[in-house]
């Protein structure tokens, strides 16, 4: 039979054909691109924030299991603040949020967010004139290895500013969550009552 008369639909050789050429141009997308899901802006447990550390806003981009202490050194080079247990336990790491002294070792970088965080670093004044306590523990000579004492001067500081220091006992008791492992506590004392009335000034 003359298959050029037959008006049943289109050949077997005229389809495969068409698929053969479908093939070849690549495959067919199934969707519009607009339906298609968005690209992730980062990935999975990353966070991006913003850390006001010393007067000035930082911008960062970390896992959000981040301490704050770790943010502050690995992300933000102020390595300051020391990590000494990691524990929460030395006081070493201490750091003040909004005034208030924090163990930032146990204080995650996430939950600092829209905080003013000061580090040892934005103590000094202006010019790098040193706070008074930074010049009374020079004074007085409180500390021996250094390690702890950043984190003993932004202590020192928050007790005289809590209302803490109007007594050799009161500043023991309330400075005894830094430890000094080369037992400089004496001239510590010192050095905070020396600078007492100016810390207290200072507001």
């Amino acid at each position: 039979m003359d298959s050029s008369n037959d008006d049943r639909g289109p050949s077997r050789r005229l389809v495969l054909g068409a698929v053969a050429a479908g093939a070849a141009a690549g495959p067919v997308a199934l969707q519009p691109a607009a339906a298609q899901a968005p690209a992730r802006a980062m990935p999975d447990g990353q966070s991006h924030l913003v850390l006001r550390v010393n007067g000035r806003d930082r911008d960062l981009i970390i896992d959000t299991r981040t301490t704050l202490l770790d943010a502050l050194r690995e992300h933000l080079q102020l390595t300051g603040s020391k990590k000494g247990c990691d524990h929460g336990q030395c006081g070493a790491c201490t750091v003040h949020i909004d005034g208030k002294r924090v163990l930032s070792c146990l204080t995650l970088a996430v939950a600092a967010q829209g905080a003013e965080i000061a580090t040892i670093e934005g103590l000094a004044g202006p010019g790098g004139s040193l706070h008074p306590m930074q010049q009374a523990f020079i004074d007085h000579d409180g500390f021996q290895c250094g390690y702890c004492t950043p984190g003993q001067i932004m202590s020192a500081v928050a007790c005289v500013k809590e209302g803490h220091a109007d007594s050799d006992a009161d500043i023991r008791e309330y400075m005894s969550g830094n430890l000094c492992r080369c037992a400089a506590y004496p001239k510590i004392v010192l050095a905070i009552k020396q600078a007492r009335d100016q810390t207290r000034a200072l507001g």
